[in-house]
């Protein structure tokens, strides 16, 4: 097992910070529209929330220290209810991951590669999330170590924005109904997905006394990320183009004004495939693993499957509209998966002493 551990705590923070930001920050102030120009504040709610939710993680992980969530069903529900639990979530990340890869291919060709098909961007896209993930959890660590680096000076560009915007925006604080903010958090809160993968690789960390630090820190470099885009467009646009304009943060790359670049969207929209592999490739080493705790051995062949099967379900003719639904609706299961964890610390608490396995 001491093979095994091979995250340290730069490891666990970035793979936290990274796998975060992906494609929600270009489309969450679109998300939290409801709330009109109260909603800059909401992505420090939602770290709250999802520093509450990182507890029971690292409780559940630490009396499991040696176990990834896949054994650790096995061992709380049985072999054969945890393999169909462990099916359940294999699929999720499947789809999850088609639903990363079709909405940034997309964004792309309708920014860079205007009326092209995505077949082989698709196609190359996934070859090189099967790269990185084929040199495991510590190969993604650094990838997303690398990414975070090089996209950093995507803050700077929101000079631009501050300049032209209207801190009055910020202000009255609390102008919205109970049923704006419902509807804000139900669409908003997706945004922070990934901070529950730690579960998967919670065995390799190697402090995992402090990992529950290192996660917080990573969680709030991306809050703090994700908070400066969304007080920027707030600022910035008003309520009617917050309401209609999908991906704002995209548009606020195209104030930008340097003279000796044009269409720093462009520039911005294909940097940003940086953060997007790193999520891919986080949900598809977990997917990976899935697999192979469902057929109880590690093979390769299994990454180049999921692959496949996502190629598929991002290509495949089916009728727009239950594609959308279906990539729509897999993203509300992440509720679910957030809450997951705190079912497992209580039946674990209520199982007898002597089924406990973690150590």
């Amino acid at each position: 097992m001491n093979k095994v551990k091979t995250l340290n705590r730069y490891h666990v923070i970035f793979l936290i910070q990274n796998v975060i930001v992906g494609t929600s920050v270009l489309s969450l102030p679109n998300r939290l529209s409801s709330m009109g120009y109260s909603q800059w504040w909401m992505p420090l709610l939602f770290g709250i929330v999802a520093n509450l939710l990182l507890i029971p993680i690292i409780w559940l992980g630490l009396q499991y220290k040696n176990d990834t969530l896949f054994v650790i069903h096995e061992k709380l529900f049985g072999k054969w209810i945890g393999k169909l639990i462990n099916i359940m979530l294999l699929l999720y990340f499947i789809v999850i991951i088609a639903a990363v890869c079709s909405s940034y291919i997309e964004l792309v060709q309708v920014v860079a590669l205007i009326n092209r098909k995505i077949t082989i961007p698709l196609l190359i896209f996934l070859c090189m999330v099967v790269y990185i993930v084929s040199g495991g959890i510590k190969s993604i660590a650094r990838f997303c170590m690398i990414s975070f680096l090089l996209t950093l000076w995507f803050l700077y560009f929101l000079k631009w924005g501050v300049m032209d915007g209207n801190i009055s925006h910020t202000l009255p604080l609390f102008n919205f109904t109970k049923e704006e903010f419902f509807t804000a958090s139900k669409k908003g809160l997706m945004a922070i997905g990934g901070f529950e993968l730690i579960s998967f690789y919670f065995p390799h960390i190697i402090n995992q006394k402090k990992a529950f630090k290192h996660a917080s820190i990573g969680l709030w470099i991306s809050i703090g990320f994700t908070f400066c885009f969304s007080l920027v467009s707030v600022m910035f646009f008003s309520q009617w183009q917050l309401k209609n304009v999908l991906y704002p943060v995209l548009n606020l790359f195209k104030e930008v004004e340097l003279s000796f670049l044009e269409r720093i969207d462009v520039l911005g929209i294909t940097m940003w495939v940086f953060l997007i592999l790193s999520t891919v490739a986080a949900y598809l080493w977990v997917a990976k693993k899935g697999l192979d705790s469902i057929r109880s051995t590690p093979k390769k062949i299994h990454l180049y499957i999921i692959a496949a099967v996502v190629f598929v379900l991002v290509e495949f003719p089916y009728m727009e509209e239950f594609q959308q639904l279906m990539f729509e609706r897999v993203f509300y299961l992440m509720y679910a998966m957030f809450l997951w964890p705190i079912l497992l610390c209580f039946i674990h608490i209520l199982k007898p002493k002597k089924s406990e396995g973690g150590e």
